[in-house]
């Protein structure tokens, strides 16, 4: 759920008609909030205004458009705040103090963080010059979007650039997980993009009937798939890599990581171009619009 998107998918436009009563918004991760706390965060951001201009107010601006990065940083600052414990009035004061300055717009590329990556499913070339990390969710609507781009993004530069898979289900999405456990299944075969592609090409219809059946249209053998899948053996994994996209500071699905830095743009080729060749030349990237 991120600002990376250009335009809206159909679930997104979906998300758009009832931004007033949609409990998952774009890059506002409220999974580790207590639950007497998320009516409260909605109802803020449900009323605040966005500042960039769009005359919406925050939740409208993260569902409509949600490459926004006011409305992002506006939401996140919201939640911030009610994790640490704030009360309702600290919190407006936090907004009101952040719209006195101005637009807060992120940067493109943000300061590096380690990543392992090692075991993780992966597209290109295994020492490329540029490691492209996703941490995503196969029920995401965004990250079904995101998905197919970033890998043809990657294939423009099937010399230089790696593309690494990382699990992100979100606790709201409640197919995530069991599709986390069967791409990890799937890539003990060596087939997890094939059953990677077809769950992001169907990510409404992730029950574990489909799943079954996508794995053995994958041509996976079905008995140990079966058994990996129903065993519970990558849920550790899949607690792992939670914990590593929260450390490197992921938000919301879909976030990616250039050589180790937090990518804050639209998951588009004229936008991801100047800054991969930048990264090539071992030149800082140069800062690009975001809204």
């Amino acid at each position: 759920m991120r600002h990376f998107f250009l335009g809206l998918s159909l679930a997104g436009a979906l998300f758009a008609q009832s931004w007033q009563t949609a409990n998952d918004l774009p890059a506002v991760d409220l999974s580790g909030l207590p639950d007497t706390l998320k009516p409260a965060v909605l109802k803020m951001l449900r009323e605040q205004d966005c500042n960039c201009g769009c005359n919406f107010k925050i939740a409208e601006c993260r569902v409509k458009d949600p490459q926004c990065g006011y409305s992002r940083a506006l939401a996140n600052a919201v939640l911030r705040d009610f994790k640490a414990g704030k009360t309702p009035d600290e919190v407006y004061a936090t907004l009101r103090e952040m719209q006195k300055q101005g637009p807060v717009r992120p940067k493109v590329l943000e300061d590096p963080v380690a990543i392992a990556t090692k075991g993780d499913p992966y597209r290109g070339p295994a020492a490329a010059r540029i490691t492209i990390v996703e941490f995503s969710d196969f029920q995401c609507p965004y990250c079904a979007t995101a998905a197919p781009k970033a890998l043809a993004i990657a294939a423009q530069y099937p010399n230089d650039v790696k593309l690494v898979f990382k699990q992100f289900p979100l606790d709201f999405h409640s197919n995530a997980y069991r599709a986390a456990e069967a791409s990890l299944a799937a890539h003990a075969q060596g087939k997890f993009w094939p059953l990677h592609d077809k769950m992001f090409a169907n990510s409404r219809q992730l029950s574990r009937e489909n799943i079954l059946r996508w794995a053995q249209e994958a041509g996976l053998d079905m008995k140990s798939f079966t058994t990996d899948l129903d065993s519970g053996k990558y849920r550790p994994v899949i607690a792992r890599e939670l914990e590593e996209g929260a450390s490197a500071g992921v938000m919301g699905t879909p976030t990616f990581y250039i050589n180790g830095k937090r990518y804050n743009g639209p998951i588009e080729p004229q936008a991801l171009k100047p800054i991969l060749d930048a990264e090539l030349k071992g030149a800082p990237a140069r800062p690009a619009s975001t809204h």
